[in-house]
């Protein structure tokens, strides 16, 4: 049958709206005809990556100033974290040629109409979309919790294709916007006790090495939290790319259950953490945030920080949306944080950081960052919970 674009889709794709909602057009087009779509759909919101200027370099940043020449977003749109914490990157460690041209990168999001909020957790901040609501998110986190813990829809857009949605308000129908691609694959039951951030980073990493990008569907779990659930979500899409799943008596969306079932033990989830752990690791680096925290967790931290101080040769960041940090600031939660040595870092994150090189050995409760931490900035990791990670600063 093929794609089909309304008139005002049609005037859009031909340049009547300018060059960059044309640009955008191609490429939402382009992606609908590759996958299959017959129709372009409205979109509630958007969520941009690829924001750190670590990442994006000159070439990136060129291609932002093209679009922002004439482009303005159509819907509500914010951003994944940047590179460093956009007021207080200085006492962070942030060279000044670095801080100027990340600021250049949300300058030109910001003269597009996005929300320079940056943040992998936007539904902790404001862009929260409702139950079955079209989306087009690129955080692979957050799209993992917009799909499964939401329950609206969308797919995991990359940087280009989320600006190109943000700018025409539109995405293609195809993938995981069709109820018939949301149904649960296979059957994954949990004989083990899921407590903590920690815990469910590793059940991510054990189902997501598994499942690959297949869709799973999670029995014996009892409780879980938001933190919990963007911990898990955060780890079974890097580990896995899984973009939606379903745990029993939590997450919204109706499935059939699959048939095919695996079983993951305690033992499991501990041979997971010791493939994270590495013996030799220095721990110089202690980070909590990876999804951004959120007050509760930032609450909790404070609590455990109250009157102690971080010791020499440690470096603690706990990060976060800019929004919360303010709430943070206004419940005295970043005074005590801050007292005792330790810092409250929003906007930034340590998996797009420029931290290469800073320091040797990570201790986290989140699964993902260990992943970055590797890959990219050759740290050695540790994963424990937040209590032992603070202890850990501390002794």
């Amino acid at each position: 049958m093929g794609l089909e674009l309304n008139t005002e889709e049609k005037a859009m794709l031909n340049g009547d709206y300018g060059i960059a909602t044309k640009k955008a057009m191609e490429i939402i087009t382009t992606l609908g005809t590759i996958y299959g779509a017959e129709r372009l759909i409205p979109i509630s919101s958007v969520q941009i990556a690829g924001v750190s200027y670590h990442n994006l370099g000159e070439a990136g940043l060129e291609y932002l100033d093209e679009m922002a020449e004439d482009g303005t977003t159509q819907v509500l749109t914010t951003l994944n974290p940047a590179g460093m914490d956009l007021e207080e990157w200085k006492k962070h460690g942030i060279s000044e040629d670095f801080a100027e041209n990340q600021q250049r990168v949300v300058d030109a999001f910001s003269k597009m109409g996005v929300v320079t909020t940056c943040t992998c957790t936007p539904y902790l901040i404001g862009n929260l979309p409702h139950y079955g609501e079209h989306i087009a998110w690129a955080e692979s986190s957050a799209v993992c919790f917009a799909n499964s813990v939401i329950g609206a829809r969308t797919n995991r857009e990359g940087g280009p294709s989320a600006l190109a949605a943000a700018l025409t308000g539109r995405t293609a129908e195809y993938g995981l916007h069709l109820e018939k691609n949301r149904n649960a694959q296979i059957t994954y039951e949990i004989e083990a006790n899921i407590e903590e951030t920690d815990d469910f980073g590793l059940l991510g990493q054990v189902i997501g090495e598994r499942t690959g990008n297949k869709i799973p569907y999670i029995t014996g779990i009892e409780h879980a939290s938001t933190e919990e659930l963007k911990s898990f979500g955060a780890s079974v899409a890097t580990f896995g790319g899984v973009a939606i799943y379903h745990m029993e008596g939590i997450t919204p969306n109706r499935t059939t259950i699959p048939e095919e079932t695996e079983i993951v033990t305690k033992d499991e989830l501990e041979s997971a953490r010791v493939k994270l752990d590495d013996e030799d690791a220095d721990i110089d680096f202690i980070s909590i945030g990876c999804p951004h925290a959120s007050i509760k967790e930032i609450a909790r931290v404070a609590e455990i920080l109250k009157g102690k101080k971080i010791a020499a040769g440690k470096t603690v960041w706990i990060t976060t949306a800019r929004p919360t940090k303010d709430l943070a600031r206004k419940m005295g939660y970043y005074d005590i944080i801050e007292n005792a040595g330790a810092y409250l870092v929003s906007d930034a994150c340590c998996a797009v950081a420029p931290l290469k090189g800073r320091f040797t050995g990570l201790m986290t409760d989140s699964a993902k960052a260990c992943f970055y931490a590797r890959g990219k900035n050759d740290f050695r990791t540790k994963i424990r919970t937040v209590e032992e990670c603070l202890e850990e600063a501390i002794k």
